[in-house]
């Protein structure tokens, strides 16, 4: 599932398959990870770095997904480098360029069980990220699950899954980044943010393309 077929009148439609982790550092600095599994250009992984001082650095595997993640969300710097990410068990391991990140994630709570007995065909659609845009604006800081983007583009954003990140650790550039913290102040990428906790979800992600 990467496209969904055109229909008159109507924008094409992209979709991604995977997991956003979002987590914040004592240091200021928030890393956002994107871990698509099933997309338009095949499986790959990003990394989203927003520094203390509001530098936004994205981490990217090819030129192509380079120049489509810049162009929907907003950079300062843009590194296209190899980016490697492992899962063993509950905990997942980072390798992108200057970046070193280690996470785990804890178990699941109430709303981790909810969402993962929607069936995933409903989730996917647009309608399902509808029907939880004002239940996520609940979440700090105002999660939004959809909105626009950059390029004249629309998003939606169809939660599966979420689980807590228990620890993190993280080196950029040489520099040990701390202990695990909020994600505080929002990132500043896009329209949205996302939650301020640190947390990881399941999504899917559908990226109308503008004129």
């Amino acid at each position: 599932m990467s496209r969904t077929r055109g229909t008159p009148g109507r924008r094409p439609r992209l979709r991604f398959d995977g997991w956003i982790a979002g987590m914040g550092s004592s240091s200021g600095t928030r890393i956002v990870l994107g871990y698509w599994q099933r997309s338009p250009f095949g499986p790959f992984s990003d990394a989203m770095i927003e520094r203390a001082d509001g530098e936004r650095l994205l981490l990217a595997p090819s030129r192509r997904t380079a120049d489509f993640v810049s162009s929907t969300y907003t950079f300062d710097r843009v590194h296209v480098v190899p980016v490697r990410v492992s899962v063993a068990d509950d905990t997942w391991t980072v390798i992108a360029g200057s970046l070193a990140l280690r996470f785990t994630i804890g178990p699941r709570g109430v709303q981790g069980m909810f969402l993962r007995a929607v069936p995933g065909a409903f989730a996917a659609r647009p309608v399902w990220s509808a029907l939880t845009y004002w239940p996520a604006r609940l979440i700090p800081p105002g999660v939004r699950t959809r909105g626009s983007a950059g390029a004249g583009r629309r998003e939606w954003y169809g939660v599966r899954d979420l689980r807590p990140v228990a620890a993190v650790s993280a080196v950029l550039e040489g520099h040990d980044l701390g202990a695990g913290a909020p994600v505080e102040p929002p990132v500043r990428f896009g329209f949205g943010s996302v939650p301020r906790k640190p947390t990881i979800v399941r999504v899917t992600t559908t990226v109308e393309l503008g004129s």
